[in-house]
């Protein structure tokens, strides 16, 4: 039995997506992705050498840009307010100005703190809630009725 390259190609395609499915990370879907264009390229005749890169460019392409897109993912969320970490988010204060600046002063916790607008429209005074902490100020957003 004589299997031609597309079909070794198809069967890496295969072999690599079980594996996937095995272990449950998505970059083996990435190569497979890679295994299936050596493959194309293996039916429209391109040579040995030709496979080989089309399957590179296409598995560590798609590689790479998953993992790029994965890192830019986790920097978004780490940059999430998180309340486990800081439990100020979320408590709600009183303003009763803002300055130009969009700034203020407010007595939170017995002190008196700097903040900082941190929504969306004009700042208004009354209750905001905090929603993050830059350095020592408090950043605050309008709470949602």
């Amino acid at each position: 039995m004589d299997l031609s390259a597309s079909t070794w190609w198809w069967v890496i395609c295969g072999v690599l997506v079980a594996a996937e499915l095995s272990s449950g990370t998505f970059y083996l879907l990435m190569l497979a992705l890679g295994a299936a264009a050596g493959a194309i390229a293996a039916h429209a005749g391109v040579s040995h050498s030709g496979q080989l890169v089309a399957g590179a460019l296409v598995g560590g392409g798609a590689t790479l840009a998953w993992y790029l897109y994965r890192r830019k993912a986790a920097l978004r969320e780490s940059e999430k307010p998180n309340r486990d970490m800081n439990l100020d988010i979320g408590e709600s204060v009183t303003v009763e100005s803002w300055a130009d600046d969009r700034s203020t002063k407010v007595r939170y916790r017995g002190a008196t703190w700097s903040a900082r607008f941190d929504g969306t429209g004009e700042p208004q005074p009354g209750p905001h809630r905090i929603s993050g902490i830059d350095g020592s100020r408090l950043l605050l957003t309008r709470p949602k009725h």
